[in-house]
């Protein structure tokens, strides 16, 4: 009986074994359009798309002085919008991935905040807000983000006041509200950098920004203790900053007042890095310094004489290499506003020097002088410049990127330099490179809807990150025959039409990913 049963048992497992084998193959044999991290086949090494480009292409939009926007003060917001939309537009065509906004350019804002007034170059007047109200950086970080281009904003840690300010200032400016902490320096107003409270004011100026607006970075340029003034009898003007320095000994420092200096700039570093890492530790923070750490580094910036370039370590007391060196920042983009050719102050060796300095391996992004192309002076540079220098950086190992000085250039398109960007320079299109140092974490496995028309051809894509993840950015990949192509899409988009101006061949088979804000990126779905 026993023997019976076992019999019959293993007649109807057989049974069921070869039904289930006949069930996968009708599976297999119907392919189906809709993927998922948990039904994917096995993806094959071959079958993968290649890893898109990485490079940092930035460019700066400088509100000072209305230098690239708004081109005037007191234009009307509609009118205001449409140049910075006009921008955006102009960046997204030539596969920038992203802008660095200046916001705060002498303790005024060109946003809503509740610490600093109105820039008067955004209205003409310090305090006035724009008509009808808007908030410019909420405006810009929206518009940047539909494009897929991230949006850094720019702060001047110390200005006060600009040279060229023309309206009254404000009640509420820092130099009515604490006159102690603010020094007149030339024709500018300048914040004391020697004054504890200064830093904790400056650093909650710009963690107010980090917490209220979805940026991607903060930045610092080059200014710190002011560019040096001279009298009338051309001699250098020294910095009023004696009662912070008083204090200062006072209370025990026993530093020289040149390294007090220096390390009050280095302690608002360290500090701005490790607050914005703390609130949102995904916004990268980053700073573009005068292009030499000091004469003499690398030997070639000293002449023989004993002469040499302008030193920052010593005259606005940026020790910048320490920063660097010390990993307090996340991109470091010095101001390499030379030629390739310059001997002294030669591009490719300035960045190769920086390169050697880098030993956290932290993102090394050079900013280029593209303002000096078509300028209207004898020493206007051609286009061709800055394309040379864009090809020497990614000849240097150790650089994945630049920014361009500024945007007014691009705008204008000086000496065909947009032209030469779009189909030399940048024609495919890049993502930002990953922050490792940030988080390694890679985004899932996106779901993957693939659609066909008729005859088979696929003419539509939609996709989804699993449930709770949001993507930055999507790489959508397409392959035909045995060529990908690479489209960057903003995180916003989950659906993708193909049509015969956008795909005009046959795909074969195509590949979504995901990335995040640190830009790491996942496993592409693949469908086809």
């Amino acid at each position: 009986m026993i023997k019976m049963f076992r019999l019959l048992f293993r007649k109807k497992l057989r049974s069921c074994y070869l039904i289930a084998i006949f069930i996968t193959t009708l599976l297999l044999t119907v392919t189906p359009a809709v993927y998922s991290a948990e039904t994917f086949p096995p993806i094959q090494s071959q079958a993968l798309p290649p890893q898109p480009t990485r490079e940092f292409r930035g460019a700066w939009i400088a509100t000072v002085a209305n230098i690239d926007w708004p081109s005037r003060p007191g234009l009307t917001s509609s009118q205001q919008q449409a140049e910075l939309t006009a921008m955006l537009d102009r960046a997204a065509s030539l596969k920038l991935n992203a802008v660095i906004l200046q916001v705060r350019p002498a303790a005024d804002a060109l946003y809503a905040s509740a610490y600093e007034p109105w820039s008067e170059f955004l209205t003409g007047e310090m305090g006035k807000a724009p008509s009808p109200n808007y908030d410019p950086l909420a405006f810009a970080v929206n518009e940047a983000h539909k494009r897929g281009i991230e949006l850094h904003a720019w702060f001047n840690p110390y200005r006060a006041r600009h040279g060229q300010s023309k309206s009254a200032v404000a009640a509420n400016h820092v130099s009515k509200a604490h006159p102690d902490w603010v020094k007149k320096y030339g024709r500018y107003l300048w914040l004391d950098p020697g004054e504890p409270e200064v830093q904790d004011y400056t650093v909650n100026v710009v963690m107010d920004v980090v917490k209220r607006y979805d940026i991607d970075g903060v930045h610092l340029d080059d200014y710190f203790y002011p560019y040096p003034e001279q009298d009338s009898r051309r001699r250098t003007i020294d910095f009023p900053d004696a009662p912070s320095w008083q204090k200062y000994q006072q209370t025990g420092g026993k530093l020289s007042r040149d390294d007090w200096r220096r390390d009050n700039i280095n302690k608002l570093v360290q500090h701005l890095y490790q607050a914005i890492k703390q609130e949102k530790p995904w916004v990268k923070f980053g700073i573009s310094p005068f292009g030499i750490w000091r004469p003499g580094y690398p030997a070639q910036t000293k002449s023989a004489n004993g002469g040499g370039p302008f030193d920052a370590y010593n005259q606005i007391y940026a020790d910048s290499r320490q920063w660097l060196i010390n990993g307090w920042l996340d991109y470091f983009s010095p101001q390499l506003y030379w030629k390739i050719d310059k001997a002294q102050q030669s591009y490719p060796m300035l960045l190769d020097w920086w390169i050697q300095q880098n030993q956290l391996g932290r993102h090394i992004w050079p900013g280029n002088y593209t303002s000096r192309v078509g300028d209207r002076s004898s020493a206007a540079w051609p286009a061709n410049e800055i394309i040379s220098q864009i090809k020497s950086t990614r000849n240097s190992a150790g650089s994945t990127g630049n920014i361009h000085y500024s945007m007014k250039p691009i705008m204008q398109n000086r000496d065909r330099i947009s032209n030469l960007l779009e189909k030399e320079a940048y024609s495919t299109p890049a993502l930002i490179p990953a922050s490792p140092w940030l988080d390694k974490t890679q985004p899932a496995q996106p779901i993957l809807n693939v659609e066909r028309d008729a005859t088979g051809k696929i003419n539509k894509l939609t996709w989804q990150s699993p449930a709770p993840e949001k993507a930055w950015l999507w790489v959508m990949q397409t392959k035909t025959g045995n060529q990908w192509n690479t489209t960057i899409l903003p995180g916003s988009q989950t659906s993708y039409l193909f049509n015969s101006a956008n795909s005009p061949t046959k795909i074969d088979s195509v590949a979504i990913s995901a990335v995040n804000r640190y830009g790491t990126q996942g496993q592409p779905a693949i469908g086809g």
